[in-house]
Formats: C-alpha cells, sequence, structure tokens
C-alpha cells in the first residue's frame, strides 16, 4: 500500500510541475509537499489537519513543544496554531513526501454522533498536537483521494464520503479520545478553538483576555490555563507570532517596509518590532526580507 500511494502521490506532482515545493490540489485544503534537501525551520500558521510523512522525516515546534515524526506517521493539529517546520531527512535520490489534509470538523462531528461506541474525551492534560501512525486504512484513503484528482467531477461527490471515512478512522483510532474533542461543541478544545478564531481576526489590537474567555465560555484564570496547555503559549505568546508573520508576509509579497508592517500589525515602538521579528526569525527585518524574496513564497500551511 505505501508503495502505491508514494507512486501516486509522485505522479501528481510530477505532472504539475514536478521539483520540489508545495503542491495544490483541486480539492481544498489537500497539499502535497516534495523535498530533496534538509531545511531550516520555518514558521507557518498550521489549521486542525492531518500532516503525514510518506518518506523522509520532518520535525514541528509548537511554542516549546517538539514534535518528530517520519515515514509511515502522521501528526494530528486540532487547533489553529503558529508553528516552526523543518525537514530532517530528505536527499536527492529519496525526497521527503509529505501531505496535508485539513480536517472539517462538521463532517467529524457528524461521524462522531452516528457512531455506536463513540470515543470519551481524554483530561486536558496536553497539547493540541501529537502523533501517530499512518494505519493501512488511512493510507487506502489518502490514496483513493488522490486518485479522485484525476476525475474532477469525481471530487465534489467522493471527497464527503471519503472524509467520512477518514474521520471514523481517526476518531476509533489510538487517539479517537483526543481527536473527538475537535468536534464536541463543549469540549475545552473548541471552546479554546472558538477564542482563537476571534483573536486571529483581531490580532492587531490589544489582547483582553477577558474578552477570550468570554467567546470560550470559562473564567479568565480558566480560559488562561487551557489556552496554553492547548497551544503551549499563552495568548500574548500567541498574538506576537501571528503579528510577526503577518508583518513578513506584508513585506515580502506586499512591498511594505519594515515600519508601515510593523504599524500595520499593532506595534508602536518600530525598534520593539525589529527587535522581536529579530528573536522570531533569527535575522532583522530587511535582511530577512532579502533573502525571502530570492526564494519561493512561504505557503500558510506547510
Amino acid at each position: 500500500m505505501s508503495a502505491d500511494l508514494k507512486q501516486a502521490l509522485n505522479g501528481y506532482m510530477d505532472a504539475h510541475g514536478g521539483g520540489d515545493g508545495l503542491f495544490a490540489t483541486a480539492i481544498d485544503g489537500f497539499f502535497l509537499m516534495r523535498s530533496s534537501t534538509l531545511s531550516m525551520p520555518k514558521p507557518a500558521i498550521y489549521r486542525p489537519a492531518l500532516c503525514i510523512i510518506v518518506d523522509g522525516a520532518k520535525q514541528l515546534m509548537f511554542g516549546d513543544r517538539l514534535f518528530n515524526y517520519e515515514a509511515m506517521q502522521a501528526l494530528i493539529i486540532s487547533v489553529e496554531m503558529p508553528a516552526f517546520g523543518q525537514v530532517t531527512k530528505a536527499s536527492a535520490e529519496r525526497p521527503m513526501i509529505a501531505i496535508t489534509l485539513e480536517l472539517d470538523v462538521t463532517i467529524l462531528r457528524e461521524v462522531l454522533e452516528e457512531m455506536d461506541a463513540p470515543p470519551k474525551p481524554a483530561g486536558d492534560g496536553g497539547p493540541g498536537v501529537f502523533v501517530q501512525e499512518f494505519g493501512p486504512e488511512l493510507q487506502d484513503c489518502i490514496l483513493r483521494l488522490i486518485r479522485t484528482l484525476a476525475t474532477p467531477k469525481a471530487i465534489p461527490i467522493l471527497h464527503p464520503a471519503i472524509m467520512r471515512e477518514i474521520s471514523f478512522w481517526l476518531l476509533s483510532g489510538e487517539n479517537g479520545d483526543e481527536v473527538c474533542k475537535l468536534a464536541l461543541p463543549d469540549s475545552h478544545t473548541r471552546r479554546v478553538a472558538e477564542a482563537i478564531y476571534l483573536l486571529r481576526g483581531n490580532f492587531a489590537g490589544a489582547v483582553r483576555v477577558e474578552k477570550l474567555a468570554a467567546a470560550a465560555k470559562m473564567s479568565p484564570s480558566s480560559f488562561h490555563q487551557h489556552f496554553k496547555i492547548l497551544t503551549t503559549m499563552t495568548p500574548l505568546q500567541y498574538q506576537k507570532q501571528l503579528r510577526l508573520l503577518e508583518a513578513r508576509r506584508l513585506m515580502v509579497t506586499d512591498g511594505f517596509n519594515a515600519a508601515n508592517a510593523a504599524y500595520q500589525v499593532g506595534y508602536e515602538s518600530a525598534s520593539q518590532f525589529s527587535r522581536e521579528y529579530a528573536r522570531m526569525f533569527g535575522t532583522p527585518p530587511k535582511r530577512d526580507v532579502s533573502e525571502m524574496k530570492a526564494m519561493p513564497a512561504v505557503p500558510a500551511i506547510s
């Protein structure tokens, strides 16, 4: 099965430009990636998704938590989070091949409600990210999803059905007690996700924990605790990463200078912006943007 999946992935990427890079597909939220070289950590926003390594290995850092996953393993992300990702195993002879499939919370909830013995949510003692084996059932689903790309008329009909099947295997699998938190409307995961949605829409403004806590239907102290557990960051640290990622995008793709980008994302001090930017990206804004413009665009999903 894994050989068939690898062949299908390489076939699609070769037919759509070939080489290394991120390959979008006709299915929203479904991306393929290939890299024949190792990479330095790159920042990106990761949405709730199933991230699969078919060959090679990657490393992701969410806040202060580091996750490694390799061939035939999947990393599951339950809430939208900024992170740093890098390719840690790849070569020209054997490139790193990966898949990102965004999860559909509505379909997850529907499948959960139809299960005879639905999983019970685990305690809230860990981050909203975990690694599990990429078993044969999920491999089969992903292979069929790739094959539908050859018949665009089939996608609207077959894609929802395959997503239902993927949702079932995730919910009934080894981490079903974690996956179900994405679908349960009153779980701490879903409540914090609502607050993150609010924060994402207004990250340039001042962070008011009371307002975010109200969106999550929690007390400020409880919200702060669950936010930190789930994202490994405080709301302020989360907002800072969002601001700096957006500032970088404005400078690289929209031609903003550092001062204007800083102001646009909510900074009042250009010197503070430069310090925090260099701390996050490892180099001052001007130099970093020059290097980024000489490289392919950094995608929002990795």
